[in-house]
């Protein structure tokens, strides 16, 4: 009897020691040992979020929501605004500006739209180790959004940056599913750049603002010289672990189970709603941390963090917004921060207004200290980021990350489990012919890029050409 009693007390002292851990975590313990970055690599987060926000704007002319510090485009300069009656559901709507002033070509694709059906389609449109690509695995449906945005858009991001001489840059930004599909937006232009003009690698960038989980850790890590993820202190989608798809069915199941039971008992299901999505966001708390490491399907924020921490001490109150920056490989935002600002966090709006308040003092110290050299100078930031990246790579190999690689360029070993395809349901993201040449077809590029080697692996294919057949029926039906 004694035994038992004292069983119980350890493993009721053992859980109130975790419950108190998890109901004093804040989010800065994250990126605590992380380096603050520097105003000339994070000023464009702040740029890149009012273009988000214009493609709410139904006429930027005459803008109904105006951002605190001002959207500061040229309406002019929009090259092209698409609607979810353009797209057909088949991605976010987005636009598409030509910014003179910095020579970038953007590409700003908006969030998700809680009364959207076709973007919960989206997010649904995918299951654990479904789709594999470059080595890796990606959400299949935000996949599929890529690879019709690229049909749609592609021509045009080509010929717009032929027009600029080819001295522009590449810029791909989103925010929360549109991040998403940015950020594999951006995996397949890099992996094809001879599809858009032969843009250098340096010049394409991508960034995801609230980032959604995409792709697999390896994925995460290579690319993290060219995707940037902009995270906002408690901000709760880059840190849900569990699927998104399988939290939205749960909860589907849970509240059809619990309507059921609030007819038969008189309960309200609405007081057991916060607690059913804890769990279900919890209920991988206990996975042993190189369990999930080596679990190549397990998806992550993709690429570079960048994290901007203003409470750092406390869950309430705001202090002046400090940016840190890292490539995390163990560690990556894999805790819920239990905050009220979880969901607030992931506004666009408070992004762009912390990210503007974070750069303005990052300037104004830069400022104070122009009799003095700068701590660290701009070419040696340039270096010590790539000192970083190459670090992050070796890291992901030391734990023996599935196919994780030592540099960027080089090409992994696939296991034939999974063959990648994106044929199902992408016949209307198809290209039809012009008189002054054929258009590229993403589909083909994306099935075409593994060739099967000598050893019976797939092995990545990087001279891949553009289809010669004719594509017809390019609108979607």
């Amino acid at each position: 009897m004694s035994l038992c009693c004292g069983v119980e007390c350890v493993v009721i002292l053992g859980f109130a020691r975790w419950v108190w851990k998890r109901c004093t975590y804040i989010s800065g313990n994250d990126s605590a040992n992380w380096t603050l970055a520097s105003p000339e690599e994070f000023e464009p987060v702040p740029r890149m979020c009012r273009l988000v926000l214009a493609v709410y704007e139904p006429d930027l002319h005459n803008p109904q929501f105006i951002p605190q510090h001002g959207f500061r485009i040229n309406p002019d300069w929009v090259i092209k605004r698409v609607t979810y009656e353009q797209t057909q559901g088949r991605a976010p709507p987005y636009v598409i500006y030509t910014d003179h002033d910095n020579k970038e070509i953007v590409l700003a694709v908006r969030g998700l739209n809680l009364y959207k059906e076709s973007d919960y389609k989206t997010l649904l449109d995918n299951r654990l180790g479904m789709q594999m690509f470059d080595g890796g695995f990606v959400h299949h449906g935000l996949m599929k959004s890529a690879v019709w945005l690229l049909n749609e858009e592609g021509e045009t991001l080509k010929r717009l940056w032929e027009e600029s001489g080819k001295e522009y840059g590449m810029v791909f930004a989103g925010h929360s599913l549109g991040s998403g599909v940015v950020a594999l937006l951006t995996v397949i232009a890099v992996n094809h750049r001879d599809k858009l003009g032969g843009i250098p690698r340096e010049k394409i960038r991508c960034y995801a603002m609230a980032p959604a989980r995409c792709m697999s850790l390896n994925l995460a890590v290579k690319y993290a010289d060219v995707i940037h993820s902009v995270i906002l202190q408690d901000d709760f989608l880059p840190r849900t672990a569990t699927p998104l798809e399988d939290i939205f069915k749960s909860i589907f199941w849970l509240w059809s189970e619990f309507l059921l039971l609030s007819l038969k008992r008189g309960v309200d299901p609405l007081y057991s709603l916060p607690c059913l999505l804890l769990l279900v966001c919890l209920r991988d708390t206990f996975i042993p941390e190189g369990r999930k490491l080596r679990d190549s399907r397990r998806f992550y924020a993709p690429g570079r963090m960048y994290h901007i921490v203003e409470r750092r001490f406390c869950r309430c109150g705001r202090f002046p917004p400090e940016v840190r920056t890292a490539i995390p490989v163990d560690g990556r935002f894999e805790h819920i921060v239990l905050s009220c600002n979880a969901t607030s966090d992931h506004g666009i709006i408070w992004i762009e207004r912390e990210s503007e308040k974070a750069l303005q003092k990052m300037k104004e110290i830069d400022s104070g200290t122009i009799t003095t050299p700068p701590k660290v100078q701009k070419l040696e930031r340039m270096r010590t980021a790539e000192q970083e990246h190459r670090n992050a790579l070796e890291r992901a190999v030391s734990l023996n990350i599935p196919h994780a690689v030592t540099t960027p360029d080089v090409e992994p070993l696939k296991d034939n489990r999974t063959e990648p395809s994106l044929s199902e349901g992408v016949q209307a993201s198809q290209f039809k012919s012009t008189s002054t040449g054929r258009k590229t077809n993403w589909d083909e590029v994306v099935k075409n890029l593994f060739k099967k080697g000598e050893s019976g692996h797939l092995v990545l294919n990087k001279e891949v050409s553009a289809p010669t057949h004719n594509i017809s029926g390019g609108q979607p039906s």
